[in-house]
């Protein structure tokens, strides 16, 4: 389990994008993305989408 977060507020329409995470805007502003990620190929296929989507990531939290 991951938690990525990115500034910006995310639209849920983008929830599909993301598949298997939860996108939950913050008061402050920002997105957090939480969700599975089974090996480090799917992680760089997430943070790839980040980047293709613009976003400014601000943390990557492993979690238990």
């Amino acid at each position: 389990m991951y938690e990525l977060r990115v500034a910006g507020r995310l639209d849920p329409r983008w929830s599909a994008w993301f598949a298997d995470f939860t996108l939950t805007p913050e008061p402050d502003g920002t997105t957090t993305l939480r969700g599975t990620i089974t090996d480090q190929s799917e992680l760089h296929g997430v943070l790839a989408r980040i980047r293709d989507l613009g976003l400014t990531l601000i943390s990557v939290i492993p979690v238990e």
